[in-house]
């Protein structure tokens, strides 16, 4: 009996040691780090990113069901018939559609493990949020995660995120500015000590920069164009200066004729759309100094030395940062690969999660 006793202790010493080298336990849990913003979604898993997605899905409207979430999705945005529709979760940063919110999570953590897996892992999750946001609206975020998979659910604000990303030491007694201007909201945070000093979060960001540019081209040119082409605009010839030093090449854009209701195409400059984006870039430029005139002496002094950081899809509009530093009289950094920061500063989080005192559990 006694034999038997230790062969059978010996052989599960010698399993575990094995199931440990291979990471067995690993088999059942898995982390990923999600930013879920208003037009796209980066959910990042073992430090690279393996969906990088716009938000938005696509719904059968007699039977409810999902039928497309992300790229496919946005191939249909605009172009749907009477039975399906595209909806977009997110609006101005905070999920607005329960349901679809939770089945587009799904199908993006769908994305990450492959379909022949027995057994779904169970998730550890952060999820960024904008500064700004309500206790309901966090309530609402954190459902969606936990019906989607996650077991464990933390949250972490976009600024800071995005702090972490640049590469900023967070916990440094080092006050540091940072503007994220994603889809939904442009967010404006001053960081130090591992917090958030002063913050001022605005809805005003990309969707509203598309949507200018749908104004101003029926304003204008009389003519019609859907949210696809006016994003490409704003990609192309996107500008917050009327004058640049590496202006680019006139873009076409094609649309409906408002006086003839036929198609028609037009050619565009930088120039025109820095004239439509005008009103929209003034309000972000007077809530970053809105936040300046909040920030505590020393910091301020320690944002002189630093300068101001910017991070997000809008920190790509050609000019931005020559307008923002001009406007506060200092110097403007942007992001390497601003439309990721945020998400690589989750993910950094989500490897740090138990000695970060700013995650929100």
């Amino acid at each position: 009996m006694y034999f038997y006793t230790t062969l059978f202790n010996n052989n599960r010493l010698t399993l575990q040691k094995r199931y440990r080298k291979m990471g067995f336990f690993n088999l059942f849990t898995q982390e990923v780090a999600i930013d879920l913003g208003t037009a796209n979604t980066l959910i990042i898993s073992n430090d690279k990113v393996i969906v990088d997605e716009p938000s938005i899905v696509a719904q059968d409207r007699k039977s409810g069901k999902i039928v497309a979430v992300g790229k496919r999705a946005m191939q249909m945005h605009g172009k749907t018939h009477k039975d399906i529709e595209t909806i977009r979760p997110l609006k101005d940063g905070v999920i607005a559609d329960f349901y679809a919110a939770e089945h587009m999570i799904r199908g993006f953590i769908k994305m990450l493990n492959p379909k022949n897996r027995l057994l779904p892992p169970a998730l550890k999750m952060v999820i960024c949020i904008p500064s700004g946001i309500t206790e309901v609206e966090k309530r609402a975020v954190k459902d969606s995660a936990e019906h989607a998979g996650g077991k464990e659910v933390y949250l972490i604000h976009e600024p800071m995120a995005a702090a972490i990303g640049i590469g900023i030491d967070v916990l440094e007694p080092m006050g540091n500015m940072i503007i994220d201007i994603g889809g939904g909201t442009s967010e404006i945070a001053v960081i130090a000590l591992g917090g958030i000093v002063c913050d001022k979060s605005i809805r005003v960001a990309g969707d509203d920069f598309t949507n200018d540019i749908m104004d101003y081209m029926r304003r204008q040119h009389n003519l019609l164009i859907g949210e696809r082409s006016a994003e490409m605009i704003k990609i192309e010839v996107g500008a917050a200066l009327p004058e640049l030093d590496n202006p680019p090449e006139d873009f076409a854009v094609q649309g409906r004729d408002l006086m003839t209701g036929t198609p028609r195409e037009i050619v565009v400059t930088y120039s025109e759309i820095a004239q439509a984006l005008e009103k929209s870039i003034s309000k972000v430029e007077e809530a970053i100094l809105n936040a300046l005139e909040m920030t505590p002496p020393e910091l301020s002094a320690d944002i002189y030395k630093t300068g101001i950081y910017l991070a997000g899809g809008g920190a790509l509009l050609r000019g931005l940062d020559k307008r923002i530093s001009a406007k506060t009289k200092l110097p403007v950094h942007v992001a390497e690969d601003p439309l990721r920061a945020v998400a690589r500063g989750t993910g950094i989080a989500l490897k740090n999660r138990h000695k970060l005192p700013f995650l929100i559990k």
